[in-house]
Order: C-alpha cells, then sequence, then structure tokens
C-alpha cells in the first residue's frame, strides 16, 4: 500500500511570525486527516527551526525547499544537508522546475544533491515535469524519463525506497492551468513504468505525487487516479483550509 502524501511547498512567502501561525492553523486541523495520508509542509529556510517547534510530535512532516550540492565548506548563502537535518526537517525538494529554470540546477548538480541527502536521513522529495513547448510537440514523455533516469538511476533499491516523486507539468504551475486527470495520470504511469525498469517491483511502492496547480476543487479527480498517491501543492498550500481540505480529497 502506497502511502498517501500531501506536501505544502511555500516558496518565497510568508514571514516568520506568518509561517509559524500557518503551521499552527495546518497541526489544528490535521486531526480531521484519515491515519493514512501523510502531511508535510515545506517554509522557507528561515522558518524552518520555530516551524519545527511547532510540528514536532503532531505527524506533520517538515520538509526543505532545496538543500547544497556540496556537504560543506566557502559556498556562501548556501544551506548543507546536516544543517537541514539539525533543525528538524526530514525531507528536502530536489530539482523543482523553479530550480531548474531560473538557478540552471542540472541534473549532474541533482544527483550530488539527492546523495548527500539521502546519506543525512533526509527523504528527497524530487521533482519531474516538461514545460509547455516540449507538451505540445509531444515530448512530454521523454523529458520526463530523461530527467528520472539520469538522476534516480543512480540509487540503489534501498535508497529508492526513500525517495518520493513529484510530478510537476512546468506549464500548469501557478498558471491556473491544471493537467487533466487522464493526462495526469498517463504521465504517473509512465514514471511508474520507467522506475519499473531499474527497480522492478520496487515500483509499486513509489509514492508519486502531482503538483501544478493543484487545490480543493480538482483534487479528488486527480487522486482517484490509480498512479496519483497526493499532492505536491503550491498557492493553495498558503491557507490552512485548502490545504485540509486537499488532503481531504482522498
Amino acid at each position: 500500500m502506497r502511502k498517501h502524501i500531501v506536501a505544502g511547498n511555500w516558496k518565497m512567502n510568508t514571514t516568520v511570525a506568518e509561517g509559524v501561525e500557518l503551521a499552527k492553523a495546518v497541526v489544528e486541523k490535521s486531526a480531521e486527516i484519515p491515519a493514512d495520508v501523510k502531511l508535510i509542509i515545506a517554509p522557507p529556510h528561515t522558518h524552518l527551526y520555530p516551524v519545527h517547534e511547532v510540528v514536532e510530535g503532531t505527524g506533520v512532516g517538515l520538509s526543505a525547499q532545496n538543500c547544497a550540492d556540496h556537504e560543506k565548506g566557502a559556498f556562501t548563502g548556501e544551506i548543507a544537508v546536516n544543517m537541514l537535518a539539525g533543525v528538524g526537517c526530514e525531507y528536502t525538494i530536489l530539482g523543482h522546475s523553479e530550480r531548474r529554470q531560473y538557478y540552471g540546477e542540472t541534473d549532474e548538480k541533482l544527483v550530488e544533491k539527492i546523495h548527500l541527502a539521502l546519506a543525512a536521513g533526509l527523504s528527497p522529495i524530487f521533482c519531474v515535469g516538461e514545460n509547455l513547448e516540449e507538451r505540445e510537440a509531444g515530448r512530454h514523455f521523454d523529458v520526463v524519463n530523461a530527467q528520472v533516469k539520469n538522476v534516480l538511476n543512480t540509487l540503489t533499491a534501498e535508497e529508492m525506497a526513500k525517495v518520493i516523486v513529484a510530478y510537476e507539468p512546468v506549464w500548469a504551475i501557478g498558471t491556473g492551468k491544471t493537467a487533466s486527470a487522464e493526462q495526469a495520470q498517463e504521465i504517473h504511469a509512465e514514471i511508474r513504468k520507467t522506475l519499473a525498469e531499474k527497480f522492478g517491483a520496487l515500483a509499486e511502492e513509489i509514492t508519486i505525487l502531482y503538483g501544478g496547480s493543484c487545490k480543493p476543487s480538482n483534487a479528488k479527480e486527480l487522486f482517484a487516479c490509480p498512479d496519483i498517491d497526493g499532492g505536491l501543492i503550491g498557492g493553495a498550500a498558503l491557507k490552512a483550509d485548502d490545504f485540509i481540505a486537499i488532503a481531504l480529497s482522498f
């Protein structure tokens, strides 16, 4: 039985005080969530420790939004995996399309990051997805499969078992557009098939999330698909009521 996960990526939003209040609201409302659904929140780095104090012992998981591709050293402005683990993170998002697009993150860098994260005891939420041009050219399977293979095929089965995959159609992030349930299921099934080529039966146990303007109004239809195990939520994660409503959509 794969885990159902709803993860909230707050991106570069909220002050520390606002983030603490949002985390408190999520924790308070998390009592409504069925036991088989895991909530994870990913605040900005500045918020991680105070938010950890809010969520510790509640069952709500804490994720970073990124990590450095080096263990330590003269890398001004970067945050190392052991620093994240030290403030209570259990997860880190890696390979988000905004990191790939705006900050030039390559598959090679992501290989370094995912191995460091796993060695520090963090579970990576590894993002893959195609942009609009690639989708319209019919290259979405090729693009996503390459992202999966280039990074995840460097892992052992034991390591892969700790990874959560998130498919995000880049053309649907923050645009209000959403992949149809049929489109989303099709590519989730393709990702699982690609994972099975390397990891065999383990692919059936890997949680694959949908990320791309997932909200209370469409979550139920998306989560009803057999290969969609939850969501990586952006804007809707900034309102506790919406975030919880999505988690209640299974």
